[in-house]
């Protein structure tokens, strides 16, 4: 995910050396200019959005309202894509706007870079600024640009879990004893050293490792642990 950002930045960085028509616009937080542009691209789709939202609350008040634009009055039928961490999906907000979404597919990933993809034409990134602070918000029309994004965005999309698996994952490994057990596999650790921290016979550790493994669809331990971190289920802190 982080080579796919580093080549999102240089996308947008080399469409504003050589595109002069492209809009840019600077601004702290949820401009009001952004919103409107939002409002605008989501208006002249025909065939389909693609968003990737990494994060709730103020954040991403932005793509929200385009999500519930498109629950309205001329858009129910457009077929549209959510690509969102799950901390974007913990934000009320965003599970509202979701779960009004009649032809609204959503993925669950572990980061993802905030953009909008129209129809495969135009799309609308946001990136932070090295110096300075600040985010920037580019609209960009070159075909070959969004081309780039919208095949980025497709591998994102390939390799995130859907809603309902993400769900049903998340209840089953939430609770304290698989907690433990993923910080676990997360480490590295022994069968037997996390057993004997975990306070279980080595027989049952390695039943309750094989339960979580088939839940996260892991061939490997750390895989596990990995797997676990990408839907939330542990911090990286952890």
């Amino acid at each position: 995910m982080l080579q796919a950002r580093k080549l999102i930045d240089s996308t947008v960085n080399l469409h504003r050396r050589t595109v002069a028509r492209h809009a840019v616009v600077t601004m702290k937080g949820n401009d009001a200019a952004v919103g409107h542009a939002v409002e605008g691209l989501v208006d002249r789709a025909r065939h389909g959005i693609s968003i990737a939202l990494p994060a709730g609350g103020d954040r991403a008040e932005v793509m929200v309202s385009a999500l519930r634009r498109l629950t309205g009055p001329g858009h129910g039928r457009i077929p549209v894509r959510l690509l969102c961490t799950p901390d974007a999906l913990a934000d009320p907000a965003t599970r509202a706007a979701v779960e009004s979404g009649v032809n609204t597919q959503v993925k669950v990933v572990d980061a993802v870079m905030e953009m909008l993809i129209v129809d495969g034409s135009v799309a609308m990134v946001r990136s932070s600024v090295e110096r300075g602070g600040g985010d920037v918000v580019s609209v960009i029309e070159d075909t070959a640009s969004v081309r780039a994004l919208d095949l980025l965005f497709a591998g994102a999309w390939s390799g995130a879990v859907r809603l309902a698996e993400h769900r049903w994952i998340s209840e089953r490994l939430r609770t304290e004893s698989a907690r433990r057990i993923l910080e676990r596999l997360c480490k590295g650790y022994t069968d037997d050293v996390a057993a004997r921290e975990v306070e279980v016979s080595l027989r049952t550790y390695r039943r309750h490792v094989a339960e979580i493994m088939r839940a996260l669809g892991a061939s490997s331990r750390f895989q596990a642990g990995v797997r676990a971190v990408e839907l939330g289920l542990l911090s990286t802190a952890d």
